[in-house]
């Protein structure tokens, strides 16, 4: 008898922490749209430069946004862009990643890590929201697994929602940028 009032107490509770902590992510509908003109920004970089979109005029840009420094998922996805930032170079395109992370904490994920591509610090979530990049786990909102490629002049040609970083996502990506370049 005590086992089942334990349980039926511990049950509820159970549930409201698994819905808590699934990710609650903005409509695609909130995301800028293929064939516009991507929102420019300018953020800090881990080297505590200010970096602008604009910046990087004339390049394609992979833009991709990320939930969190030093976690599974986003330290497989930088390492798979890593993996490949000679493939970017050739293609003359900029991998930039973004997250509401702060400046310091992306020096230590790059020094760690050993990624040479700039991580952006958004802590104030002004991009990932312009981006419709946002999602909230519990009461924290964090950046959503999202990509965008962006072409020289500076329209956005593709966006991948809800990135599976396991998958090789970057090689995904590095497909449709041939694709964009030839048509």
């Amino acid at each position: 008898m005590k086992i089942s009032r334990i349980l039926s107490g511990l049950i509820p509770a159970f549930a409201l922490l698994l819905t808590m902590s699934q990710p609650v992510v903005r409509a695609a509908d909130d995301m800028p749209a293929v064939g516009t003109q991507a929102p420019d920004f300018t953020l800090s970089s881990q080297e505590g430069k200010q970096v602008s979109l604009h910046d990087f005029r004339g390049q394609w840009v992979v833009l991709y946004f990320y939930p969190k420094d030093m976690t599974p998922g986003c330290t497989i996805e930088a390492h798979n862009f890593q993996r490949d930032q000679k493939e970017y170079d050739a293609r003359k395109a900029a991998i930039v990643g973004v997250s509401v992370d702060t400046v310091d904490s992306h020096v230590q994920f790059c020094t760690k890590e050993n990624l040479t591509f700039r991580l952006l610090a958004d802590p104030d979530k002004k991009v990932v929201t312009m981006y419709g990049s946002t999602q909230k786990f519990g009461t924290t909102v964090v950046a959503a697994r999202n990509t965008f490629i962006i072409d020289p002049k500076g329209v956005i040609r593709k966006v991948y929602v809800k990135v599976n970083p396991i998958p090789p996502h970057s090689q995904e990506v590095l497909a449709a940028l041939d694709e964009l370049k030839k048509g």
